[in-house]
């Protein structure tokens, strides 16, 4: 097979949540304690960090696997969704797996995958763990795709683990109260392992004590430890929290013996894109007019994302916006500005919202615009409709975002 031919058989034989949504998810760690198992056990071979949360938890992987190049290791970083290339989800110090392994690894392993029914994303769980073994990497951070308890990542015994914050996100799958939802994240708690938590929240506090004292696990709640100001290439207030959390799982790192110097954090916070190739958040596209396009899309990271739009300046602003057919559109269109106008698309994936009921939704609520045949043309038409000094904002849905970077 090609890797074109690799990656739509990946696509198209297995579920991908990201495409199918509900139908695609596997409350179950078996397939993937299965896999490993016929990989010999590839996560036992490297180091690890371990992180999950509603919010934050794309951005906090990166800066800390930026944060660990500088300091001269050799970092693997598995993270998802992508946005144009499926190779984006497994990197070692920011250069993405070869077309040549993927390929390999999916003909190598096909009879296994398909006779025990494999998801899309318990295969590619699989497929990083293997290539960061076989690269001998000195560690990698791994992000949680959904959860953590039942998550295919949750496999790794990392050195730290991390949990951003907990806010109302896939609730049909983990729990419709911040409680609940922090009882599946803090599944990714091991015994003995420390546990940062970026946000001290109150409706999730005693779930994340008990679970560490289960586990006889140190726990810090990074928001209520001294921090330094550091200045970030990511651009965006809300990655402030971000770099908070980062630093108190630093710390835990350098507790354990990594040789991570001041040097090294101020220049892997400064460096991000740059190390690790992330792209999507609060990224400027263009400057007349202003383009941004940022990947936030559930209640919490949607009021960051507009509370940073509210301190831009410009005459008019422009949103194209598109979501998936499960979202919740009702949990986010109060945050969004009525003093703007809609460019309504449905995101090129099975699980994209027809644009012209978006748009009909949107109306209910008078927020206005029209409804376009795709994210480009919705994108086509901003730009040609706004002045220099206006301001496009793409966003809605990492999908959206996807079709314009």
């Amino acid at each position: 097979m090609t890797y074109q031919d690799t990656i739509n058989w990946m696509f198209t034989q297995l579920p991908m949540y990201q495409r199918q949504g509900q139908s695609a998810f596997k409350k179950d760690l078996s397939n993937t304690i299965k896999l490993v198992e016929k990989l010999n056990h590839p996560e036992r071979n490297f180091k690890s960090i371990h992180v999950a949360g509603t919010n934050g938890k794309g951005s906090t992987s990166h800066m800390l696997a930026s944060i660990l190049q500088e300091a001269g290791y050799k970092v693997g970083l598995y993270t998802s969704p992508h946005l144009k290339d499926f190779r984006e989800r497994i990197k070692i110090n920011g250069n993405v797996v070869g077309e040549s392994f993927v390929i390999d690894f999916i003909e190598e392993n096909k009879p296994f995958l398909e006779s025990n029914q494999l998801s899309f994303f318990e295969m590619t769980v699989g497929m990083a763990f293997d290539y960061f073994s076989k690269e001998q990497v000195d560690i990698a951070v791994v992000e949680v795709g959904m959860g953590g308890r039942l998550d295919s990542t949750n496999v790794v015994t990392p050195e730290v683990s991390v949990i951003t914050n907990i806010g109302l996100d896939h609730t049909q799958f983990l729990g419709n109260t911040l409680d609940a939802i922090a009882f599946e994240k803090g599944g990714i708690i091991k015994p003995h392992v420390p546990v940062v938590i970026g946000e001290k929240q109150k409706e999730t506090t005693a779930v994340f004590v008990m679970l560490a004292q289960e586990n006889q696990s140190e726990i810090i709640f990074a928001d209520q430890q001294p921090s330094k100001t550091y200045v970030s290439d990511l651009i965006g207030d809300y990655q402030s929290k971000n770099i908070v959390t980062v630093q108190q799982a630093i710390k835990q790192l350098q507790l354990k013996g990594f040789n991570i110097s001041e040097t090294h954090i101020t220049e892997g916070f400064k460096h991000v894109v740059d190390n690790t190739g992330l792209l999507g958040r609060w990224q400027t596209l263009r400057t007349e007019p202003k383009v941004v396009c940022d990947t936030g899309h559930n209640r919490d990271g949607l009021t960051y994302v507009m509370k940073q739009l509210s301190k831009e300046t410009f005459d008019t602003l422009h949103i194209v916006f598109g979501v998936v057919n499960d979202k919740d559109i009702s949990s986010i269109i109060d945050l969004l500005p009525k003093k703007a106008e809609y460019y309504f698309c449905k995101p090129d994936i099975p699980r994209g919202l027809d644009a012209e009921v978006l748009m009909n939704t949107f109306a209910q609520h008078n927020l206005r615009g029209h409804a376009y045949g795709s994210v480009n043309e919705a994108y086509k038409s901003a730009l040609k409709k706004a002045g220099e000094n206006d301001f496009v904002f793409i966003g809605g849905s990492t999908f959206v975002v996807a079709e314009i970077i």
